[in-house]
């Protein structure tokens, strides 16, 4: 018998009632994730395409139950697209990124689908990306060169953030900070270094840089007012 692949997905109830439902993916792992903000589903991506998964609330007494299905004609821009490293619903639910291995990034608005962005680059793969709380920025990491920075409501780049002796950017995450400005954050290498840069979300300047681990940052986290850093 085969490995049995599926998405799994746990829910918390009004009444402090916790649910695992499962649903099968055939023989196709799902590498990445986004979970939409408002409820429209879950985006998985797997390794020829993405899918969106939908759960709902089957007619019955049982109010903790759950049906979990694939909608196929949600995504049918990404089927056939090949793996998606990057993917992310901005943060009211309306717009939908995604960044893949053959360096190809897609912006659709949700769930209209109508593309807002789209840059291919064969010579990178996209690694990361962010959007800013409010939903004017996109920031683009890939697998080499500069953070790119695009305003969502003309769909062009508008800064190129640079690395500097030899840095290798990995994740990038917006924050929202006490005074209601934002502050960016990216994660990279340098040597036998791992760092953490914050940016300037005004001028697109860099305004800090720490050393913080002597070894590969795996995964990076920021909480929403941006006064803890996970890693």
């Amino acid at each position: 018998m085969g490995e049995i692949y599926m998405l799994i997905c746990c829910c918390c109830f009004d009444d402090g009632g916790v649910q695992v439902f499962r649903l099968g993916t055939e023989e196709q792992v799902p590498y990445r994730m986004a979970v939409h903000p408002r409820g429209d589903g879950v985006l998985c991506a797997f390794p020829n395409g993405c899918r969106l998964v939908r759960w709902e609330s089957p007619e019955g007494d049982n109010p903790h139950s759950l049906v979990l299905r694939s909608d196929q004609e949600a995504l049918v821009k990404l089927n056939d697209v090949g793996l998606q490293l990057a993917v992310s619903f901005s943060g009211e639910g309306s717009i939908l990124a995604t960044g893949g291995e053959d360096g190809h990034l897609r912006v659709f608005k949700w769930p209209g689908m109508e593309t807002v962005i789209e840059e291919p680059d064969a010579e990178t793969s996209v690694k990361d990306l962010s959007f800013s709380s409010d939903e004017m920025f996109l920031v683009v990491n890939r697998s080499s060169g500069p953070s790119r920075v695009w305003d969502l409501k003309s769909s062009e780049a508008v800064a190129n953030l640079p690395r500097e002796q030899g840095e290798i950017f990995g994740f990038c995450r917006f924050s929202t900070k006490s005074d209601n400005s934002q502050i960016l954050f990216v994660t990279a290498m340098q040597g036998d270094y791992g760092k953490i840069i914050s940016w300037n979300t005004t001028s697109w300047t860099r305004i800090g840089s720490k050393k913080v681990t002597r070894d590969a940052i795996s995964a990076f986290s920021v909480s929403p007012d941006g006064t803890l850093l996970a890693m």
